[in-house]
């Protein structure tokens, strides 16, 4: 039988999803100085559940408050917020909508500018200088604090189920902490959490089955896992497999697959080849390789941009879930108008600010799309058309204060 984008999808625990397509997550910053949530997240996620996508994951909530990725993310440590947090996950819930929490920790991709130092699983600085002045040189982490990071991570998906959200999702892309101990140019640790593939991939199972143990087994539990680090010595497609199948046999519910660090952006679309594109989804080979192991339910983003490529990646069978992210920035309608037949591709297009050096950086299209983020928070229509080089000035501007404001209340 064709899979197509309307049909239901029943996860291993019992949830079942009402259509195949997920708004993967994008850090929103849309919370306080002092990480707390408010009210324009409660309005971004009900604009994107009225859209009719199946899934909404959250961005970047964060289990320590004294490990922060960027400025005014969401910190979960307790209840402070739970009002604001049930607010938030009633707003995602319309129309029938699963919306789960991204989980993560940064682990050495903690800017200076928002943290007092960082850890990581060894005291491996990044190797692009110019992107580690930016960064403190992480210490390595102590096998208690190894421990209580996954504790939180446990404390934090109890926290949202409690507070209404319907799953989880454990971030272990895009070289943050949980990445970082599958690589091995990052983890270099000697004890039982380094060494060797299997030792690697242990953090990131005793994250989950710590998850597991505070949510239960009818709960969805998802990982955001990349397909590769993209970067010479680390975490490579071999390894990326034999960590699906272990999280596969633990009982995980969703992978959604990606690929690609600060350093090696291939996330952004930065050095994904020509053929590839065409094919739409960046990590679509690989998600075929995974299909070959496991039934577990996987979600491919990054790349979809027409309704054609997104039906033949779920006919190939290669996905379950088509993940999009920037198409439901520009069009928080979108996954209705595919749906209904009305919209056939994405108002997509690469931004350019007409400097080449600020063009090639990652970074430049992120705060333009970080801007759309905030207006749709702000009950503002998205301006797909706003310039890349006047928006990137504003964003420079606002993170700049909310690092101003942050870095006063951390002192």
């Amino acid at each position: 039988m064709t899979v197509t984008l309307d049909q239901p999808l029943p996860l291993p625990c019992g949830a079942t999803l009402k259509n195949r397509l997920g708004k993967s997550a994008m850090s929103e910053t849309l919370g306080t100085p002092g990480n707390r949530v408010t009210p324009r997240l409660v309005r971004l996620y009900r604009e994107w559940a009225r859209g009719g996508t199946g899934l909404l994951v959250t961005g970047n909530v964060m289990v320590d408050r004294r490990a922060i990725g960027e400025p005014c993310n969401v910190v979960l440590e307790n209840n402070r917020d739970k009002r604001l947090l049930e607010r938030w996950a009633l707003a995602g819930r319309e129309q029938n909508t699963h919306i789960w929490m991204q989980l993560n920790h940064p682990g050495k991709q903690a800017p200076k500018a928002l943290n007092r130092g960082a850890v990581a699983p060894s005291a491996v600085p990044f190797s692009d200088p110019k992107l580690g002045r930016f960064f403190h040189l992480p210490r390595a982490l102590t096998q208690a604090e190894i421990a209580d990071i996954v504790r939180r991570f446990g404390e934090s998906a109890a926290l949202a189920r409690d507070a209404g959200f319907t799953g989880v999702q454990i971030h272990g892309a895009h070289g943050y902490l949980v990445s970082q101990f599958l690589s091995p140019l990052s983890n270099q640790r000697e004890d039982e959490y380094g060494g060797n593939a299997e030792n690697r991939r242990r953090f990131v199972l005793e994250v989950y089955d710590a998850i597991r143990a505070r949510v239960g087994d009818d709960f969805p539990v998802s990982i955001k896992l990349n397909s590769a680090d993209f970067q010479k010595g680390g975490f490579e497609e071999g390894e990326s497999l034999q960590v699906v199948e272990a999280l596969a046999q633990r009982g995980m519910d969703l992978i959604e697959i990606s690929g690609g660090t600060y350093e090696s952006p291939r996330m952004a679309g930065q050095g994904v080849k020509e053929s590839t594109r065409r094919r739409e989804a960046y990590f679509l080979d690989y998600a075929e390789q995974v299909r070959q192991r496991v039934t577990v339910p996987l979600m491919v983003t990054g790349g979809f941009r027409t309704l054609e490529g997104m039906n033949s990646a779920l006919a190939d069978g290669a996905t379950d879930m088509v993940g999009l992210a920037r198409p439901l920035v520009v069009e928080p309608d979108l996954s209705r108008r595919l749906l209904n037949g009305r919209a056939r591709d994405c108002r997509v297009k690469p931004i350019r600010t007409g400097v080449r050096m600020v063009d090639e950086a990652a970074m430049m299209e992120v705060s333009w799309y970080t801007l759309q983020l905030g207006r749709i928070a702000r009950g503002k229509a998205p301006l797909p058309d706003a310039g890349g080089l006047s928006s990137l000035l504003k964003v420079a501007g606002v993170v700049g204060w909310r690092r101003l404001r942050m870095g006063r209340l951390r002192a």
